[in-house]
């Protein structure tokens, strides 16, 4: 909640349709500033914001008859064992169904993707016609799910979907886009090189009518600024606009104001939130023995229930470590990272979904949307420094009313990161019983191959892999002029440390 609103004037989220919208107040400069990039010339009107904050439904006899989607919809998700409407998919799907834009608030695992995917299909069977709805992701793991939700919803409509993510030829994607398939789901990134490097491409979604950011909070990241700006310039006037996300931020805030149609707003609590299904512990260790300690509860896996777990790590580099030593104990797991190709992550995730690996390593990329119903364990390996990325790692497990555990593992270099977490989210951690002893007993073997996993490392020349990232990745961003808001921000907060230290 304290991160500053990265949009600006030339950030148009929104649908600048033709509506006369009201001047916003001058205590919010950043909304103010966008608002007159949507019309600077008409006459101001209440803009106008309906808001819910009811965690469940009104009535628990609600359909999805109920919620005026078709018949044939309604058959869908009786065959899918969709029995009725979560809260979030009874405050939201009425509402897109009446045109309104929508943001949409709620726990990672209550239906939020059906919660807009029914109602396009159901506007998309009435008029079926090119790029009915673009769905924006930050992953690409999770536009390949989404992609999976809409054609399983959409079974009944020889629906077209096309995935557009980074990794995969580019030249194919171009040529399914311009088939106009009815579904586009996209990463930022490769989307705006599409656009930008084929004069084609930008008039396939000329008469799109839904712009969906599922993640939202993750996609308008200062860091998607500028392929975000690309891809609205592409959208017409009257499109809708859907927002959805398990954590609020500033940003989201301020550009539901700046919506130029009536808007909705869902929000099933404040502030953070995890479901009640899932129990939350941790065990205090030092850092150099956090790898025995996770080879322990990974033996213990059976015993405790457990069919299947993801460790979730800092970086791309502990990931290719940690699935090495793990390797080197006869432990099966697969990684998952940026580093490796995107047929590599593909095959990773499959082997993970079907059972073939009951472990998988991953990095945040694999925090977001993920819906694996086997997974009954998480395991933080390395704290989130965020307590919005602790929320959506943890709401991998416990999903759909499942049980579920989160277990993290924390140093003493962590406490005041754990400390921020239990206070966003009004709760402590329980203690995660393990039994020293026990532990331990696997040392000398965990450090045998942790000395052979680095061998392995430098043999693969992974290092120089991390050195070549990293000067990608620096030069992107002096591109784009995000250095020096990152500096200044990293100022501002050890200033604003010191000052707490006098």
């Amino acid at each position: 909640m304290d991160q500053e609103v990265t949009v600006d004037e030339n950030f148009p989220l929104f649908s600048k349709s033709h509506r006369k919208t009201h001047k916003p107040s001058q205590k919010n400069p950043t909304a103010a500033a966008v608002s007159a990039a949507v019309d600077n010339t008409a006459e101001k009107a209440p803009i106008q914001i309906e808001k819910s904050t009811e965690l469940t439904t009104k009535s628990t006899n609600v359909t999805f008859a109920d919620l005026g989607l078709s018949e044939w919809i309604v058959q869908t998700c009786k065959e899918l064992a969709m029995k009725k409407p979560t809260a979030v998919q009874t405050h939201c799907i009425p509402k897109i169904l009446a045109g309104l834009d929508v943001l949409g608030l709620a726990q990672t695992g209550s239906g939020k993707t059906a919660a807009f995917a029914l109602p396009i299909l159901q506007q998309l069977s009435e008029t079926p016609f090119g790029v009915f709805a673009l769905v924006v992701t930050p992953t690409r793991e999770l536009a390949y799910q989404l992609a999976e939700q809409f054609r399983a919803l959409g079974s009944s409509l020889n629906l077209r979907c096309s995935v557009v993510v980074g990794g995969m030829d580019m030249l194919n994607q171009t040529q399914s886009l311009l088939k106009r398939p009815h579904i586009v789901i996209a990463t930022p990134g490769r989307v705006k090189v599409l656009l930008e490097e084929n004069p084609d491409i930008p008039a396939v979604f000329s008469k799109t009518k839904f712009l969906v950011l599922d993640e939202a909070d993750r996609v308008l990241d200062v860091g998607f600024e500028e392929e975000l700006k690309v891809i609205f310039k592409c959208l017409p006037r009257n499109r809708q606009t859907l927002l959805f996300s398990a954590t609020m931020t500033k940003d989201l805030e301020t550009l539901l104001e700046l919506s130029a149609n009536k808007a909705y707003f869902y929000e099933a609590y404040e502030g953070f939130k995890t479901v009640d299904m899932l129990k939350q512990q941790y065990v205090f260790i030092p850092k150099n023995v956090k790898d025995v300690y996770l080879l322990h509860i990974m033996s213990k896996m059976k015993d405790m229930g457990v069919r299947s777990a993801i460790i979730f790590v800092h970086t791309c580099k502990s990931c290719h470590h940690l699935g090495l030593l793990l390797g080197e104990l006869d432990q099966d797991v697969v990684a998952l990272h940026s580093f490796k190709s995107q047929s590599e992550r593909l095959a990773a995730l499959y082997r993970f979904k079907s059972g073939q690996a009951p472990v998988l390593l991953a990095t945040d990329v694999a925090s977001r949307g993920l819906d694996i119903p086997t997974v009954d364990l998480v395991i933080n390996y390395d704290i989130p420094r965020f307590p919005r990325d602790y929320v959506h790692r943890v709401g991998r497990t416990a999903r759909a009313g499942r049980h579920g555990l989160a277990v993290s593992f924390i140093t003493q270099n962590d406490v005041e990161l754990i400390h921020e977490i239990e206070a966003n989210l009004g709760k402590k951690l329980e203690i995660f019983e393990c039994k020293e002893n026990e532990v331990l007993e696997n040392v000398t073997k965990v450090y045998k191959a942790r000395r052979v996993a680095a061998m392995k490392m430098v043999d693969d020349g992974f290092e120089e892999k991390v050195k070549e990232r990293k000067k990608q990745k620096f030069k992107i961003l002096a591109e784009k002029g995000l250095l020096k808001k990152r500096s200044r921000k990293r100022r501002r907060e050890k200033a604003s440390k010191e000052l707490g230290a006098v």
